[in-house]
């Protein structure tokens, strides 16, 4: 199948029932775009309490490896259904980097981590996602958001990193060293993710991210699901649903056509609203205690958010 340029030719998609025919890079106005990256920061936000409840009928490694094939799956039915064709040769490394930062990477790191860490905790620790996308991007793409854009993301992780030393006491533990990695494979991957979604449909990104990862995951499921014990539950089978449809297809496809639209610096510092969304999910549904400085932390995360959309970036 011979691969078009996506920069020019029309692109074909068939994923509602119809098929619409568009110009690539698709793009979306600002409101919109930010709209879009909402939506994936709404769906990240119950990753981590999708990933306990998976954990009740999974072991780390199975977990993983099947939420990825199974997002991959779906991912290869939308490919093929729009009969999309193959990524231009120059597009596959930074596929590639995708795959290993948000389709292997952070699952795994964050998925090993909340066997010691508690969903609030690792919520705000991953609260350093934005800034460090922020940063990635800006050596990556060349572009250097304005001061008063750094003076706000810097303030809102400096909340975030406050707030987590408050709730740990000041004592880092294996859980947070793993959260620290996630968060460098991940910002490498919402970077070249982003980027790449500016050439071709954002959803086309991950779907071919999550595709070009099945010859790893398919024996890593088999193997993984040999040796570590099954437990199915129902909270057990909806978390592993969601993780795989919600957070990492659905999930990535609205955030990276959100990047694409409104840029990588701003739809970053979004993320910023992520730990807060997580902290409420992790009361609700899984019944933790909500610290008391959480509402602090909203108000100073959410004034940083609102200075760094409107500055230049």
């Amino acid at each position: 199948m011979r691969a078009q340029n996506s920069a020019t030719a029309p692109t074909t998609i068939a994923v509602t029932g119809r098929t619409d025919t568009a110009s690539a890079p698709v793009t979306a106005p600002g409101a919109q775009g930010t709209l879009l990256a909402l939506l994936g920061v709404v769906s990240f936000s119950l990753t981590f309490p999708s990933t306990v409840w998976g954990l009740e009928s999974f072991g780390p490694w199975s977990l993983v490896a099947v939420r990825s094939t199974l997002a991959a799956v779906i991912a290869g039915a939308f490919l093929c259904t729009g009969r999309v064709p193959l990524p231009e040769r120059r597009h596959w490394t930074g596929l590639a980097v995708v795959a290993g930062g948000v389709v292997v990477g952070f699952p795994l790191l964050t998925t090993l981590a909340l066997q010691t860490s508690t969903t609030s905790h690792a919520a705000v620790v991953v609260g350093l996602l934005p800034l460090t996308t922020a940063a990635l991007a800006a050596v990556r793409t060349g572009r250097r958001p304005s001061r008063t854009f750094w003076i706000a993301a810097v303030a809102g992780a400096s909340v975030v990193i406050a707030f987590t030393v408050q709730q740990s006491g000041g004592a880092l533990s294996t859980g947070d060293l793993y959260l620290f990695g996630a968060l460098l494979v991940c910002a490498a991957g919402y970077t070249e993710g982003g980027r790449l979604a500016r050439l071709m449909p954002g959803w086309q990104v991950i779907g071919w991210a999550l595709v070009l990862c099945l010859p790893l995951t398919v024996p890593a499921s088999a193997v993984a699901l040999a040796l570590e014990p099954v437990r199915l539950t129902a909270h057990g089978v909806i978390g592993l649903v969601w993780v795989a449809a919600g957070s990492t297809f659905f999930g990535l496809y609205v955030w990276y056509r959100g990047m694409a639209a409104i840029g990588i610096p701003r739809a970053s510092q979004l993320q910023l609203a992520q730990p807060l969304l997580t902290l409420f999910w992790s009361v609700f549904l899984l019944g933790e205690s909500l610290p008391l400085a959480a509402p602090v932390a909203a108000v100073g995360v959410l004034v940083c958010i609102a200075v760094t959309q409107r500055a230049k970036s």
